[in-house]
């Protein structure tokens, strides 16, 4: 019984001595706090900055409207410029398009005046056309009179009965009868031509050219209403392009005049630089706030725990109060002296962490906490093996 009972203390030191330690063994963090990245507003131009008061740690939307900028005395000079020359443009559009009206009418005008002359002057050729035609049938009754005449008197010549003198006379009337016929068949073959010519708009004649003096004024007007029409397609598209110049300088002068200042994150207010109604200058830093959707674990580490891990590790995060523990991945090995890699962290190394070694774990499940989603600097440690008392933890927890 007695060894029983020597055995049976041996087996519970050894037990404790096993536990005690894997417990002191086992990889762990001396520090370990939940921190974020940090995101800086920034003046969007310059003005006077409307900022309503926000408490610092104040829980802020993405896209939700912090404050505004307004500036008086935005510089709109070139948008005058351009609004001046629009006026000039539209004016010159409008002086055109009269120039184009009144063109326009005289040529129909013209037009108007070239057809009534057309058709009178066709009447008119057809006029002297029928008294050519009717001088020439009158020439040919007087030919065949005067053949008549002298056929007869040939006969009474030839018996005595009338003087050769009295023949020649009668057969220079025939002569002359003939000539007037073909004078005027030539005169009417000619005004039949010019007749063909009026009825397919051309006239000629003595002091005409090819047209009326109406018909070359509108090939002249016409002439210069293509010039005008192309001016005014020319002036149209330089209003069309200013007036896109102008919608440009517009929205400009609209967001240097006024623009609202928007949280680009789902986080808090960590720290407010300026106050309300101060005057500031693009790109000046107006607020800090704390990206609550990308928060991290920092820690640190002894050399001989750093050493052993390598980033995409496993890693159990558990906090100091409540105990509760967190499945983490190792994400950044940053080593001894890591002080700048947290120059855009919410939560600054301490002293006695920079000595040691700086590791940084991912923990997706505090982002589903809505306790812990944005507990920036909450503290707590982090293992990294399995430890003989961690059952026990677990059914604490």
């Amino acid at each position: 019984m007695r060894i029983v009972r020597l055995i049976l203390a041996v087996m519970v030191v050894a037990a404790a001595v096993v536990v005690i330690v894997g417990e002191h063994m086992s990889g762990v963090s001396a520090d370990a706090v939940i921190n974020a990245r940090l995101t800086t507003l920034n003046a969007p131009t310059a003005g006077i900055l409307s900022l309503p008061h926000r408490s610092l740690g104040s829980y802020v939307r993405k896209g939700e409207t912090i404050g505004s900028i307004s500036d008086p005395l935005v510089d709109n000079v070139r948008l005058n410029e351009l609004v001046h020359e629009r006026a000039r443009v539209t004016a010159e559009i409008l002086r055109l398009k009269k120039n184009i009206e009144a063109v326009e009418q005289s040529v129909t005008e013209l037009e108007s005046r070239s057809g009534r002359y057309q058709k009178r002057r066709v009447q008119q050729l057809g006029a002297e056309l029928q008294a050519l035609r009717s001088q020439i049938g009158a020439a040919r009754a007087r030919g065949e009179e005067a053949r008549a005449a002298l056929t007869r008197s040939r006969q009474l010549t030839e018996r005595g009965l009338e003087t050769a003198a009295s023949f020649e006379r009668i057969r220079a009337a025939q002569k002359v009868a003939e000539e007037e016929v073909e004078t005027a068949r030539q005169q009417a073959a000619v005004v039949e031509i010019e007749l063909q010519a009026a009825n397919s708009g051309m006239f000629l004649g003595d002091g005409y050219n090819d047209a009326p003096y109406s018909e070359q004024r509108i090939l002249e007007l016409s002439l210069r209403l293509s010039e005008y029409k192309a001016m005014l397609a020319a002036e149209q598209s330089r209003g069309e392009a200013l007036d896109r110049r102008i919608n440009v300088e517009r929205l400009r002068v609209n967001r240097l005049s006024s623009s609202a200042l928007t949280s680009n994150v789902n986080g808090s207010v960590w720290e407010v630089l300026t106050a309300d109604g101060e005057t500031v200058q693009r790109g000046e830093a107006l607020m800090r706030l704390v990206n609550c959707s990308a928060t991290i674990v920092t820690l640190s580490v002894a050399e001989s725990v750093y050493n052993r891990l390598k980033s995409g590790d496993r890693a159990k995060f558990r906090l100091n109060q409540g105990g509760q523990v967190f499945d983490g991945t190792i994400t950044r090995l940053a080593g001894s002296g890591a002080e700048t890699i947290y120059r855009n962290l919410a939560v600054a190394p301490s002293e006695r962490h920079l000595q040691r070694f700086d590791v940084a774990l991912l923990v997706p499940e505090l982002a589903n906490d809505p306790a812990l989603s944005c507990a920036i600097g909450r503290t707590g440690r982090v293992f990294f093996e399995a430890r003989p008392l961690d059952f026990l933890r677990g059914l604490w927890s």
